[in-house]
């Protein structure tokens, strides 16, 4: 298993792992923004899943994809995803417990790259930025990548950042704390939650060609609660 040491990182694993089983409960269907983008892969493709969670996009990279790993920081969270592809008779995934930040594959190694609704679970704009140059790193020439978080302007929280000058100068704009609380359960989680415009600048500054962003209501009904940017190396 591949070790992390930061503190802020060791905490993200004991939140995820104690919310894995709850949190597969409600997260088993698929985003069709990322099923569309699936859909366009080579089958001859290397696959990389980085925050894999429970393996919603996982297993549909495999039954399309001639390899698919999966990384994520929540050892819980990859014992989920195994027992769903041994169940499927799934034999080309390959699981490893990482962070986004240091992913231990080889330079230029992967054809294609799914993070989805992980960046924003990092802490600190420059581990962000590392993270999102380690994706980048990752794949090959040319090669695309699909990457989602959340926006701070949705329905739920577009309220609290509406006023700058109100948020806590001790943190960044756009960080915020939000509980789950399924399952009788109480556990903070930490998202820095995106404007389009810092997410466009984030991967621009990661190196990456962007060829389309776009906002999507997932659960919003007037406000986009997510944006995809399709990028490439």
């Amino acid at each position: 298993m591949y070790k992390m040491k930061k503190e802020y990182i060791l905490e993200s694993e004991k939140t995820w792992d104690s919310i894995a089983k709850s949190f597969d409960k409600t997260r088993r269907k698929p985003w069709q923004e990322c099923l569309d983008f699936i859909e366009e892969i080579f089958e001859e493709s290397v696959v990389a899943d980085v925050a894999c969670g429970n393996g919603r996009h996982l297993i549909p990279c495999t039954k399309k994809c001639k390899k698919v790993i999966g990384l994520d920081i929540s050892r819980k969270m990859l014992e989920i995803v195994k027992e769903k592809t041994i169940k499927e008779n799934i034999s080309n995934d390959y699981l490893i417990h990482s962070t986004a930040e240091d992913i231990p594959l080889k330079d230029s190694s992967i054809d294609v790259v799914l993070y989805i609704a992980g960046l924003h679970n990092i802490y600190g704009k420059e581990n962000r930025i590392k993270s999102l140059k380690e994706i980048r790193r990752i794949l090959k020439k040319d090669s695309k990548a699909i990457i989602s978080v959340w926006s701070r302007y949705t329905d739920k929280f577009r309220k609290s950042f509406q006023n700058k000058n109100l948020q806590n100068k001790k943190t960044e704009f756009g960080d915020k704390q939000i509980y789950w609380r399924k399952d009788g359960l109480n556990i903070p989680r930490f998202y820095h939650l995106y404007g389009k415009k810092e997410f466009v600048e984030d991967l621009k500054e990661a190196g990456f060609k962007i060829i389309k962003v776009k906002g999507v209501k997932i659960k919003s009904e007037i406000y986009n609660d997510n944006y995809f940017a399709v990028v490439n190396k």
